[in-house]
């Protein structure tokens, strides 16, 4: 029950119900945690749906894909079959593409956040000339659209010989990374206390110590955010890929497209190979969420 005495409103523990408040306010607050949770239920069921019916069509046979839809399993479970993911290990240019894929998104993901680490605590926390002006020209870089860059480095890498290769993806991927890079752990370097830095420099840490033992495990959310969202834009990039990679070197998304061109009925390896290049992104942000999250809320909780 709900009192009221000398102007001050009491609620009775366990009701969180106030005198103040209106029947259709204590209403909308009983239920609206429900609502809420139930509509983001909903929300992630839809969600998971391309996903669902990806993974249900790739244990489906092509005949049974062309006859019905990819629910049919539901009443008929004798239709999934491991055939398409057999078929799929003796494709060569998916199995290979799924390797090039590895081969570019890890050394461009640790590349990134290494580089750009050092760089965001040098422009937070050290000296030297021009510092802030060479900030701003980073913070000028995120404005420049890839596909305004695509031909003229396209045309540096075919002089220098690493067009078609997969250092020149890995390359270019960096090279667009490090911006982004560069500004989000500089800012979140930034917040770090001063007087915390002060007194391992004090305790006779040089500036590369600080940055191991002082500066790498506070900054930890920041970088596991920073490597989800590089890992997932060159794993799922296929612009880049397309245009500086040849038949060796070309990711999963490009060799599914070429498959497509090529193969318009080829379900039977299309569907195992997306969802594979699909499922892998997914299990990566899933493994990382907590620190993903830990990241994105650190600047609004300092």
């Amino acid at each position: 029950m709900t009192t009221q005495a000398d102007g001050l409103t009491k609620t009775a523990p366990g009701t969180g119900v106030k005198a103040g408040q209106s029947l259709g306010s204590r209403l909308a607050s009983g239920v609206s945690g429900g609502i809420v949770r139930f509509f983001l239920l909903l929300v992630g069921l839809f969600w998971l749906v391309p996903t669902i019916g990806l993974l249900l069509s790739s244990l489906r046979t092509p005949e049974d894909m062309s006859a019905s839809g990819w629910w049919k399993v539901f009443s008929e479970p004798s239709q999934l079959t491991v055939d398409s993911y057999q078929k799929l290990l003796e494709n060569g240019d998916i199995t290979g593409s799924l390797g090039n894929t590895v081969l570019i998104t890890v050394p461009a993901t640790v590349l990134v956040v290494v580089i750009g680490a050092l760089a965001g605590y040098a422009f937070a926390w050290m000296e030297f000339p021009g510092r802030d002006w060479w900030f701003l020209a980073v913070v000028g870089l995120l404005v420049v659209p890839v596909q305004v860059a695509l031909i003229p480095i396209a045309e540096l890498f075919g002089k220098i010989g690493i067009f078609g290769t997969i250092f020149g993806v890995i390359l270019f991927h960096v090279g667009f990374g490090l911006p982004f890079a560069v500004f989000l752990l500089r800012n979140f370097f930034a917040e770090i206390p001063r007087e915390l830095l002060e007194a391992a420099r004090l305790d006779g840490a040089g500036e590369l110590r600080l940055f191991l033992r002082v500066v790498m495990p506070l900054g930890g959310p920041a970088i596991a955010s920073l490597g989800i969202f590089q890992f997932l834009w060159v794993w799922n990039d296929m612009l880049v890929a397309l245009v500086f990679s040849d038949a060796g070197s070309q990711p999963i998304t490009v060799a599914l497209q070429t498959q497509v061109r090529q193969f318009g009925n080829n379900i039977d390896v299309l569907a195992p190979g997306a969802f594979i290049s699909m499922v892998i992104p997914l299990a990566v942000f899933f493994a990382f969420q907590r620190q993903f999250v830990s990241g994105v809320m650190a600047g609004a909780v300092k």
